[in-house]
C-alpha cells in the first residue's frame, strides 16, 4: 500500500522486479537498532507465541532522525531538507535514491513537496510517529512470523523504519536485493495510523503485497500495472490482511477521523464501483481511489475497500495462491463490479 499522493500506477520498479530466490524460513532474526521486549499489549492481537520468531531483519533509521532533527528543528525548511539529504539520509544511500526516483518518475519536484507538504507538520506529528516506531518494533517481527504460517509462504525480508519525503505509509518493494517493506512514519502520523491494531493491519497489508510478488515470481508470472491492476493488487493484500489477523481487519479506518469510514464504504459499494468503472471508461487516473492525499466524497482509499471486495467475491471460485496468479485481471474483475451495480451493493 502507498498511502500517498501517488496511486494512479500500481506497480513501483523495484517491486516488480523479481524476487530472488530466498534461503528456506528459518525463524531467525536480525535488528540494526535495538528494540524494547514485546509487552503484553501485543497479546490481545493474537500475532504469535512467546518463542515463535520471522526471518525479518528490521532496520529502525528512527534514532539517527532524531539526532538529525535536534540539530535542525528551529533552521528553515530548505535547511532542514538539505540536512535530512545529508546527514539523515547519508547512511542509507539507496533508501533516499528510492524516494527520489518515486518522485522524478512523476515529473514532481520532491523538495517542492517535502517543503509544503512533510516538513511544516513534522514537529506536531513528532509523538504520533514515536508511538508508530514503537509499535511497529514490537509488531513487524510476530506479525511477520504469524504471516508466514496462516499464508504458507517462505522467504527472507527486510522491514525499514525511517522518516520520509510522503512516498508512503508503507511501500513493499527491494532493499538491498531482498523483498521489503518500508515503513515512512511522516504518512502513518499524517494517517492517524499510529496505534498498535492500526500498525498490526498495515504490516500485514503489505505483508499481502510481498506475498503476492513472492507467488507470482516463483511461477515465473510478471507483475502488472494499471487501474485494474492496482484494483487487484491492493484488494489482494487487503484480504491478506483480514486472513492474517483473523478478522475484518482494516487499518484505513484507524483513527478517530476514520471511524465512520468502513460504513460509508460498504453504504455507498454499488456507487463506488460505478465510478471506478465509469473512471477507467474515461481512460482517467484512479488516484482518488488509492491515494491519501486525494479523496471521494470526502473519503480516501476506497479502492481498498472495493478491490478487498471484489477479491473475497473471486474467493468464492479460486483459492488465495489461485486469486494471486491470474492474468488478465479485468476479465475477472469487471464483471464482479458490474454485478455490484445491478445488486445495488
Amino acid at each position: 500500500m502507498r498511502p500517498t499522493k501517488r496511486a494512479a500506477d500500481a506497480g513501483d520498479s523495484a517491486a516488480s522486479q523479481a524476487f530472488s530466490p530466498l534461503s528456506s524460513f528459518s525463524c531467525s532474526r536480525s535488528f540494526v537498532s535495538s528494540r524494547p521486549p514485546l509487552k503484553p499489549s501485543v497479546s490481545r492481537l493474537a500475532l504469535l507465541t512467546d518463542d515463535a520468531m520471522s526471518n525479518v531483519q528490521v532496520i529502525d533509521t528512527f534514532p539517527a532522525f532524531l539526532a538529525y532533527w535536534a540539530k535542525v528543528q528551529s533552521q528553515p525548511a530548505d535547511d532542514q531538507i538539505e540536512g535530512w539529504v545529508t546527514e539523515y539520509m547519508s547512511p542509507w544511500p539507496e533508501l533516499l535514491a528510492k524516494q527520489i526516483e518515486d518522485y522524478s518518475s512523476q515529473n514532481l519536484d520532491w523538495r517542492q513537496i517535502a517543503r509544503e507538504r512533510v516538513f511544516p507538520y513534522l514537529p506536531e506529528r513528532l509523538p504520533a510517529m514515536q508511538q508508530a516506531q514503537q509499535n511497529l518494533l514490537e509488531l513487524c517481527e510476530p506479525t511477520y512470523c504469524r504471516a508466514q504460517q496462516v499464508l504458507a509462504f517462505d522467504t527472507r525480508a527486510i522491514f525499514v523504519i525511517y522518516v520520509g519525503i510522503g512516498c508512503g505509509a508503507g511501500w513493499a518493494t527491494m532493499f538491498h536485493g531482498l523483498p521489503a517493506i518500508l515503513f515512512g512514519l511522516e504518512n502513518i502520523a499524517e494517517c492517524d495510523w499510529s496505534d498498535a491494531e492500526t500498525i498490526a493491519g498495515l504490516v500485514t497489508h503489505e505483508i499481502g503485497h510481498l506475498v503476492h510478488h513472492h507467488w507470482r515470481t516463483q511461477r515465473g508470472k510478471s507483475i502488472g500495472s494499471g487501474a485494474w491492476w492496482q484494483l487487484y493488487e491492493e484488494g489482494f493484500a487487503q484480504r491478506c490482511e483480514t486472513l492474517i489477523l483473523g478478522s475484518a481487519a482494516w487499518h484505513q479506518a484507524g483513527g478517530s477521523s476514520n471511524s465512520d469510514w468502513l460504513e460509508w464504504c460498504q453504504e455507498h459499494k454499488d456507487w463506488l464501483a460505478a465510478e471506478f468503472l465509469r473512471t477507467v471508461d474515461a481512460g482517467d487516473p484512479v488516484s482518488a481511489f488509492f491515494g491519501s492525499w486525494f479523496e471521494i466524497c470526502g473519503k480516501s482509499e476506497t479502492g481498498y475497500f472495493l478491490g478487498y471486495e471484489a477479491v473475497r467475491e473471486l474467493g468464492k471460485r479460486f483459492d488465495l495462491k489461485e486469486i494471486a496468479l491470474l492474468e488478465n485481471v479485468e476479465v475477472y474483475l469487471r464483471p464482479i463490479l458490474e454485478q455490484m451495480i445491478e445488486n445495488g451493493g
